[in-house]
C-alpha cells in the first residue's frame, strides 16, 4: 500500500455511544428541542413511523417538520425504558412512551389527556450521529385511551 492511499474504517460507537445519542433525542422530544431533535440527525438522515402516510422524510428539514407538528399534537412527558439490543451500527429501543394529548394526536381528540403506549425503535447511526430511525408505536392503545 503506498502512502498516498488511505482506507476508510467505518466508525464504531460504544454502547454507552449509542445510549448517549438515543437517549439524548429523547430528552430533546420531552424538552420540545426541534434544534436539538434535528442536531442529533446525520445529513440527509432518513426517519420513518411505520403507518404515517407517504414515503420515509429525509433530511433535517422535513425531519424538524415531522417532530414540530407532533410536538404540537402531543406533549411527550418521558420515555420509560423496557429494553435495548445493540449491533455494531445500531440500536433497537423498546420503551413506553408517557405524554399528554394536547391537541389531535394521530387524529384523535386529546383533550389534555395522558396517554402512554409502547414504541419500538430502531436507530441506525453512522459518523457519531443517527443516520436513520425507523419507529412503531402502539396505536391501538393510543385509540382505546382517546377514542
Amino acid at each position: 500500500m503506498s502512502a498516498a492511499t488511505t482506507t476508510t474504517v467505518p466508525s464504531v460507537l460504544t454502547r454507552e455511544e449509542m445510549d448517549a445519542l438515543v437517549d439524548g433525542h429523547y430528552r430533546a422530544e420531552e424538552h420540545g428541542d426541534l434544534a436539538a431533535i434535528v442536531a442529533g440527525f446525520a445529513p440527509g438522515a432518513e426517519h420513518d413511523v411505520v403507518g404515517r402516510p407517504g414515503a420515509p422524510l429525509h433530511g433535517g428539514d422535513q425531519i424538524g417538520e415531522f417532530y414540530r407538528a407532533l410536538l404540537a399534537e402531543l406533549r411527550i412527558d418521558r420515555f420509560e425504558p423496557v429494553r435495548r439490543r445493540y449491533g455494531s451500527d445500531h440500536v433497537v429501543d423498546e420503551s413506553v412512551l408517557h405524554a399528554t394529548a394536547t391537541g389531535h394526536p394521530f387524529g384523535l381528540d386529546g383533550r389534555g389527556r395522558p396517554v402512554h403506549t409502547r414504541f419500538l425503535h430502531i436507530f441506525d447511526f453512522e459518523d457519531g450521529l443517527i443516520s436513520r430511525e425507523s419507529a412503531w408505536i402502539d396505536l391501538a392503545a393510543v385509540q382505546e385511551q382517546l377514542g
